[in-house]
C-alpha cells in the first residue's frame, strides 16, 4: 500500500493551521476545522496494519486515463500483471495466479463493496468490474486476502462503490476517442442524517483497435444507505450490467507482430463474441456496539451468457449466498471472525455455431455448485511497535453436473473439495509510516466446472475427472513499506511452494485431461513501488516485478519456466505540473518477453512502450484530460495462451494495443 499525498492531506491541513494560529489569535479567535477521513484514507488505514501485499488505488490516480479495463486502474498496483487480449478482456494475475487460463480469470476473488462477483465455482469475468464507478480499489495480495475470505494464491481485489455521503452532487464524465470510441458516465449522490443515496449510469461503445473488436455496454450501479439507530445501519446495493465485445481472436506469432489490427480468420467466420447481462443486488447490514462490530448480508447475482466460440454457448446462471464479519478490539488484543457461502445453478446448453447463431443443440446440463468459507483472525500487540497475527480460512465446495442432452458421449458426475488455509505474521512498526511485515501462509485452489468436467479419451467423452485436486502452496513473504520524505515505498518479497498446480497440458496417458494438478512447481519473485514526490509539481511513480515461475524437477520439463508472465516488468510516470495544468509521460518496459510454451524454446520479444495523459482545470469544478497511449506505434506482444509446443503456425498470440489518442471532460456540480 503506497502512502498518497491525498491521504496525508487532512494532517497537512490541520498542521498548517496550528502554525498559523498564534498570528491569527491577536486579531480574532479562530476555528480549527478538522475534516473527516475519506472512504480512501479509511480503506488506507486498515491495508497498512495488514502484514503482507496491499494497495489502495483511488480514483484520483487514474483520473486523466480512458478507462477502458482494470489494466487502466491497477497499471500502478505492485505485483498486479496486466495484459491486454481486446477490449475489456485482459490477462489479470497475481504471484502466478491462473497462468495456463488463457480466458477470464482464475486464482482471485473479485469483489464489489465487499461481495464476491465470482461465480459459485469461482470462476468470472472481471468485465463486470466498471473502474469507471469506483471510489477506489483495495488490492490485497496473495494470503493478505483474509479479511475478504479469500484463499487464492492471488488474493483479491474488490472495488468499492461512493454513497451519498462520499460523493453528494452530481457527477458528469465523457470521453472520445480513437478507432470511434465514445464513453459517458452521469452519477448523483444525495445525503441526509439518516438516509443518503447514490446512483450512477454508464455507457461505452468503440470499434477496438483491431477488426472484429466491437465493444458496447450499458451500466447501472446504486445504493440507498439508512441509519437504522444509534448502533445500525444498512445499505442496499445493485448493479446491472449489458455487455456486448465481438471476440478478435489471438494471432501467429508473425502476424501480431506486423498486422495487429487483424482478426483471427475463424474468429470472424463464427462471429465469436461474449455477450453478458447481469443483474446483482446485495444488502450489508452493519451493527456497530462499540468495541464489537458486526456486518451481515445477502447477495442475489443472475447471469446471461451468450458466448459463441468453437460452439455457441449459451448459459443462464443464479447465485444467491450470504455473509457475516464480526470484529472485536479489547486493548491489545482485536478478533475478527468472519464467513460467507455462495450457492450456485447453471442452465448451460451449447449449439453448433452457425456464423454466431445457434444451430443444432449439442449438450444440455444442469451446474451446480456451492462454496463456502469460514476464516478468523487475531490481533495481539504485546508492545507498541510489534503486532502478531495468526488466522486461517477454512474452505469447502461442490460441483455437480446433471446431462439432459449430449449428441456425444457425456456422464453425470460430482465432487467435493476442502482445504484449510493458516496463516501467521508481525508487522513492526520502528517509526511513524514505517513498517516492516513478514508471513506465512497457505493457499487453496478448487477447481472450475471446466477443470472438473473435460472431454478425454477416444471416442471423447465428457466426464467427471475424478483425480483433479485443489491447487495448494505454502507461501512466505517478508517486506516493508511507508513514507519518509519525498519517498513513499512498498516492496514485498514472496516464495510460493505449490503443489497441484492447475496447468493446460498432458504429462502421460494416466491422466489424459487438458487440466491437471502438475506435480511440484515455484513461484517465487519481488513485487515493488517507489513514489518520489521533491515537490508539488513533481512526482514520479514507478513499479517493478520480478517473477520467477517454474517447474521443480518435472517429469516432462525438468525446471523449466512456466510461461506467460515475464521475468522483469516496469513501469513508470513522470507527472509535472499541478491539479490545474499538468502532464505525465509514462512507460511501459519488458525487457525480454516470457515463454510461450512449457518446453522454453519461444519466447516472444521484448518491447517498451510510451504513453502520456495530461490535465486542465479549465473552470470551477470542470477538468479537461488527454490520454495518449504508444505514442510510437510500437508493434509487440502483450498476452499469451500457452502450448506445450509452439509452432510459427500456432495463433496463441495477442499484440499490444496500437497507438490511440483520447480525450475527456469532468464536472462535478
Amino acid at each position: 500500500m503506497k502512502t498518497r499525498i491525498h491521504g496525508v492531506a487532512p494532517l497537512l491541513a490541520l498542521a498548517t493551521c496550528l502554525v498559523a494560529a498564534p498570528v491569527r489569535a491577536e486579531e480574532a479567535d479562530s476555528t480549527i476545522i478538522v475534516t473527516a477521513p475519506t472512504a480512501t484514507d479509511v480503506a488506507e488505514g486498515r491495508a497498512a496494519q495488514t502484514p503482507g501485499g496491499t494497495d489502495i488505488v483511488s480514483h484520483e490516480d487514474y483520473a486523466d486515463k480512458s478507462v477502458v479495463s482494470l489494466r487502466d486502474t491497477l497499471a500502478f498496483s505492485p505485483g498486479v500483471y496486466l495484459q491486454p487480449r481486446y477490449g475489456q478482456e485482459v490477462r489479470l494475475s497475481i504471484r502466478g495466479s491462473g497462468l495456463s487460463r488463457g480466458f477470464h480469470m482464475r486464482g482471485l476473488t473479485l469483489l464489489q463493496d465487499g461481495v464476491p462477483i465470482n461465480l459459485a465455482d469461482d470462476n468470472g469475468d472481471f468485465q463486470e468490474l466498471e473502474p469507471i464507478f469506483f471510489d477506489h480499489l483495495e488490492v490485497y495480495r496473495g494470503a493478505n486476502a483474509l479479511r475478504f475470505g479469500s484463499g487464492t494464491l492471488g488474493g483479491a481485489i474488490n472495488g468499492v462503490t461512493p454513497t451519498g455521503h462520499t460523493a453528494q452532487g452530481i457527477y458528469l464524465r465523457g470521453d472520445v476517442g480513437g478507432f470511434d470510441s465514445y464513453r459517458g458516465l452521469i452519477s448523483a449522490g444525495v445525503a441526509s442524517d439518516r438516509v443518503d443515496a447514490w446512483a450512477a449510469i454508464s455507457a461505452d461503445t468503440s470499434d477496438g483497435d483491431r477488426d472484429h473488436a466491437k465493444r458496447r455496454s450499458l451500466r447501472f450501479q446504486g445504493n440507498v444507505g439508512l441509519k437504522l439507530g444509534d448502533a445500525a445501519s444498512t445499505r442496499f446495493y445493485a448493479s446491472i450490467n449489458n455487455i456486448n465485445q465481438q471476440l478478435p481472436g489471438a494471432l501467429t506469432m508473425a502476424e501480431a507482430l506486423s498486422t495487429p489490427r487483424k482478426a483471427n480468420s475463424g474468429a470472424v467466420a463464427g462471429d465469436q463474441a461474449r455477450d453478458i447481462d447481469s443483474l446483482r443486488i446485495q444488502n450489508r447490514t452493519t451493527f456497530d456496539w462499540g468495541a464489537l462490530t458486526l456486518d451481515v448480508g445477502g447477495f442475489v447475482n443472475a447471469k446471461s451468457l451468450r458466448h459463441p466460440i468453437f460452439q455457441l454457448i449459451d448459459q443462464k446462471s443464479v447465485d444467491i449466498g450470504g455473509f457475516f464479519r464480526a470484529d472485536y478490539a479489547t486493548g491489545p488484543v482485536e478478533v475478527t471472525l468472519g464467513g460467507e457461502i455462495r450457492s450456485g445453478s447453471t442452465d448451460a446448453r451449447q449449439f453448433v455455431n452457425t456464423g454466431g447463431r445457434r444451430g443444432a443443440l449439442t449438450f444440455d446440463a444442469d451446474q451446480k455448485a456451492q462454496t463456502a468459507t469460514l476464516y478468523g483472525e487475531v490481533r495481539m500487540r504485546p508492545v507498541e511497535a510489534l503486532t502478531l497475527i495468526a488466522g486461517g480460512v477454512y474452505a469447502d465446495g461442490r460441483r455437480k453436473r446433471t446431462v439432459n442432452f449430449s449428441s456425444t458421449p457425456a456422464t453425470d458426475g460430482r465432487i467435493d473439495f476442502d482445504a484449510f488455509s493458516p496463516k501467521f505474521g508481525l508487522l513492526f512498526e520502528p517509526a511513524a509510516d514505517i513498517r516492516f511485515f513478514a508471513n506465512y501462509s497457505r493457499s487453496a485452489e478448487f477447481p472450475g466446472f471446466g477443470e472438473v468436467f473435460q472431454t478425454i479419451g477416444a471416442p471423447p467423452t465428457s466426464t467427471v475427472v475424478s483425480d483433479i485436486q485443489p491447487q495448494r502452496a505454502w507461501t512466505a513473504e517478508i517486506g516493508t513499506r511507508g513514507k519518509l520524505g519525498i519517498a513513499s515505498w512498498d516492496v514485498a518479497f514472496y516464495r510460493s511452494t505449490l503443489k497441484g498446480e492447475l496447468l493446460q497440458f498432458t504429462t502421460n496417458a494416466s491422466i489424459p485431461a487438458a487440466t491437471f494438478n502438475a506435480g511440484r512447481t515455484l513461484h517465487q519473485g519481488v513485487e515493488a513501488g517507489l513514489d518520489l514526490d521533491p515537490a508539488p509539481w513533481l512526482r514520479l511513480r514507478q513499479v517493478y516485478s520480478y517473477s520467477d515461475f517454474r517447474f521443480r524437477g518435472d517429469a516432462q520439463f525438468g525446471d523449466n519456466r512456466l510461461p506467460v508472465v515475464p521475468k522483469h516488468a516496469y513501469r513508470a510516470e513522470l507527472r509535472l505540473g499541478t491539479d490545474s495544468l499538468h502532464i505525465a509521460p509514462n512507460l511501459e518496459w519488458i525487457p525480454d518477453g516470457p515463454f510461450a510454451d512449457y518446453r522454453n524454446q519461444v519466447r516472444t520479444p521484448g518491447y517498451a512502450l510510451i504513453g502520456v495523459t495530461g490535465g486542465a482545470t479549465i473552470a470551477d469544478g470542470v477538468d479537461a484530460f488527454v490520454d495518449v497511449r504508444n505514442v510510437t506505434g510500437r508493434k509487440a506482444i502483450g498476452d499469451i495462451s500457452t502450448a506445450i509446443a509452439v509452432t510459427d503456425t500456432s495463433a496463441i498470440y495477442y499484440p499490444v494495443e496500437r497507438r490511440a489518442v483520447s480525450a475527456g471532460i469532468r464536472a462535478r456540480f
